[in-house]
């Protein structure tokens, strides 16, 4: 089997475009203009000592060189605050994970090329490698005692063939030989075609030597975690149909003494993410019982360690749960939750009752403002929270929560830059869906020189997923198309998560469908208070906001332009040629598309081109396998037939995420703001009074 990874003929150069001022309000001289993108720094995984004394984390910058987001690890006092490099200016280092001890600090990198897996000193200052990887080693942790880490890792299999090649003559040029494929997901994105092996667990000695494989065979093993120096706790589907339940997992214990495995779970529905007590007595973990829906909560849930005693946690909580922690004397638990625009960090003790203890944690989304971020938790009986706290005027930093250092942003790691731009200000509100009365909330970026006079353009930009959450977080594209004098809003409509289960399946066999009226409801809002003028609305999305927007030019000709990215545009095509497809087919759309095609085609843009006037640019990554190209090179091709205007971008060598690299990031932000410029009323008139 092969590895399964993780969960969409122009002119227009995929360059940096010219900043295309949307207005005559005036120039300002301190936008956050496109190259101002490879300024910017952020924080991530922040990884708090044992004794709660030392954070370390990966702090992140834009590698103008490169074209590369890098990572390098930095270490902070708790108590004074002083902040130094730990290792930085070499190769890209991540994911930082104390010892138990406290002592030394296991980091991913690379070495002459190669991925590497290190162990540094943290009283020396020294470091060294721990074996010779010849693929990415992932998801490394301590054992218990610290002498032993383990990992996952590919590991290659048995290619399928039904005949042996002939042997080419020496020296001579001959074709690739052919490329055999028997699974149903043969090509993930960010993976491309995926080669014959599975994902399996190793261990390795904390002093260095020769990884141990300790899974094998055709299944995926993810997720290590020791449940003692001689067991660990591994999650995996080895059903026989297991292509065809791709949620479907189940937590396996392993000892590591005659690699004899046994599941721990057995129900229908994924479980995973085990994370033991610090006294060994009690797993928890994540799971639901599977419902066939598009979208289920994550629900917490607790066994013994042998497996027994199995009971969910809060039951009536309606959040999801993630990452994570225990408290030092096993009796309480935080993790991390999506709420209402934010992300919260939760305790959760034996007995189900639910405190928030951190909020406002997030901005490690750079590109657009999703709710994403992290925290870490010490082992001392009063607990020291590190976290990645989010800004609406900033990337992520780190900061401290505990005795004596209560919410303390501990980093200004873009205070020397980005002072010194007028940064759009962003402001909450919430209307009211015309559907059926319930509260939308949306946010909206400013451009410096805003007045409510009802002349600015807008661009409304839409969150993909969908299930998914916008925040009041930084973005680097929400503040481009701000600072060139767009007034920019986005939206969590109806299917976004952080809003309780039932609010996001309203859109479970209804995608697109009324989360466009909310959308549209909130346009309305921003016209009615004169922010904009009607005259000069664009609309653009990517992923499930590609698809929004080439559903909402099928429905209303209201904008005046549009840019759909990386869309969905024929669920049928979807089903059957993405790297998602066996779960849009069995999730999401609950149907076959050779015998009820009708549910595929009800919901897919494609269906509705003939209704389409609007302008609209098109826009995927040329490696992207969740929403692959033909996706929107079919509406395209359509739009053209009907005599639309339209254009196609195709970005070369992108995944679906197009923003992962930063000239990526800006052609995407400035070619959109491009084609909206040429279709803008306002400019129109200006160009023929001249």
């Amino acid at each position: 089997m092969r590895r399964t990874i993780g969960w969409a003929a122009s002119a227009i150069v995929l360059a940096a475009a010219a900043p295309a001022t949307a207005d005559n309000h005036g120039d300002y001289d301190n936008r956050f203009t496109a190259e101002r993108v490879f300024d910017i720094e952020y924080a991530s995984d922040p990884q708090v000592s044992p004794d709660g004394e030392t954070i370390v984390y990966v702090r992140r910058s834009m590698d103008r060189q490169t074209d590369m987001d890098r990572g390098d690890i930095w270490v902070i006092d708790v108590d004074s605050g002083s902040h130094r490099p730990l290792i930085a200016g070499g190769a890209s280092a991540s994911s930082p994970r104390w010892s138990p001890d406290g002592t030394r600090l296991l980091y991913s990198t690379s070495t002459e090329d190669r991925p590497d897996l290190r162990v540094h000193f943290m009283d020396t200052g020294e470091s060294y490698s721990l074996g010779q990887f010849f693929q990415g080693p992932r998801s490394a942790t301590w054992s218990p005692d610290g002498k032993t880490i383990a990992f996952t890792m590919f590991t290659p299999g048995e290619t399928p063939s039904f005949a042996k090649p002939v042997k080419a003559p020496e020296g001579a040029t001959w074709s690739e030989p052919v490329r055999v494929f028997d699974d149903v997901t043969f090509r993930f994105d960010g993976a491309g075609y995926l080669k014959e092996g599975a994902t399996h667990v190793y261990t390795i000695s904390a002093e260095g030597g020769s990884p141990r494989q300790i899974t094998s065979g055709e299944v995926d093993f993810n997720g290590p975690e020791w449940l003692s120096n001689d067991v660990l706790l591994v999650s995996g589907n080895e059903a026989e149909d297991r292509e065809m339940d791709p949620i479907e997992s189940e937590i396996y214990r392993i000892d590591l003494n005659d690699l004899s495995r046994t599941a721990m779970t057995d129900r229908d529905g994924p479980d995973q993410g085990a994370t033991v007590s610090p006294d060994g007595n009690t797993i928890a973990y994540f799971g639901y019982d599977d419902q066939l829906k598009a979208y289920q909560h994550t629900g917490l849930y607790l066994m013994d360690a042998d497996g027994s005693n199995k009971r969910q946690v809060a039951e009536g909580f309606d959040r999801s749960f993630d990452a994570v922690a225990w408290s030092a004397d096993s009796r309480t638990l935080y993790a991390q939750i999506e709420n209402a625009g934010e992300i919260d960090v939760v305790s959760i003790d034996r007995r189900g009752e639910i405190e928030t203890v951190i909020t406002g944690v997030g901005g490690t989304s750079i590109g657009r403002p999703y709710a994403s971020g992290s925290f870490s938790v010490s082992n001392t009986s009063r607990p020291v929270f590190a976290y990645t706290a989010g800004f609406a005027d900033r990337p992520a930093e780190i900061a401290v929560q505990g005795p004596r250092v209560d919410d303390r942003v501990l980093t200004d790691l873009n205070g020397d830059t980005l002072p010194y731009f007028d940064m759009s200000p962003i402001e909450e509100f919430k209307v009211s869906s015309s559907v059926d009365g319930r509260e939308i909330e949306a946010w909206v970026a400013l451009p410096p020189d805003f007045t409510a006079d009802g002349s600015f353009p807008m661009i409304l930009e839409i969150h993909g997923g969908p299930y998914a959450m916008y925040g009041p977080f930084f973005s680097s594209e929400i503040q481009r198309f701000a600072a060139e004098g767009y007034v920019t809003v986005y939206v969590n409509p109806r299917g976004s998560t952080g809003y309780g289960e039932a609010f996001a399946q309203l859109i479970d066999l209804a995608y697109p469908g009324n989360d466009h009226n909310d959308l549209m409801d909130v346009v309305d809002d921003l016209v009615a208070r004169n922010y904009v003028s009607e005259d000069r609305l664009f609309i653009t999305g990517g992923s499930g906001g590609g698809i929004l927007t080439a559903w909402a030019v099928g429905q209303t000709d209201r904008f005046a332009a549009a840019a759909s990215v990386k869309p969905v545009i024929n669920w049928m095509t979807m089903a059957l040629a993405a790297d998602i497809g066996q779960l849009i087919r069995r999730h999401w759309i609950r149907a076959d598309p050779w015998s009820n095609p009708d549910a595929f085609l009800n919901f897919s843009p494609i269906m509705y081109v003939d209704k389409v006037t609007t302008p609209t640019l098109l826009m995927v990554g040329e490696e992207d396998w969740r929403t692959p190209t033909w996706e929107a090179e079919q509406f395209y091709t359509a739009l053209k037939m009907n005599g639309v205007e339209t254009a196609l971008i195709r970005i070369p060598g992108s995944p679906h995420y197009i923003a992962g690299r930063p000239s990526r990031l800006i052609a995407k932000t400035d070619n959109i703001m491009g084609w909206f410029a040429k279709f803008d009323p306002a400019k129109t008139e200006d160009a023929s009074e001249d």
